[in-house]
């Protein structure tokens, strides 16, 4: 998935698709280091799609607190 198409979903989306991650993350670990996967590449995709979810959640929260600085 691009940053394109991550930036369309919504933040609460955006939260459970971190946590599914995160979750794959793991089973693909464990998956590695008990010889069941061969391919360790998937790992590294993942993480960075880990890493590119976590920053445009990020984004969206400093554009948040910038927002309510403003206001007051």
């Amino acid at each position: 998935m691009h940053a394109k198409e991550v930036r369309g979903l919504q933040s609460e989306e955006l939260k459970s698709k971190l946590d599914d991650l995160r979750q794959e993350l793991f089973n693909l670990r464990f998956k590695l280091y008990s010889g069941q996967q061969k391919d360790s590449s998937r790992l590294k995709a993942t993480r960075r799609e880990i890493a590119r979810v976590a920053t445009i959640l990020r984004e969206r929260e400093i554009a948040a607190a910038l927002a309510a600085k403003k206001e007051n």
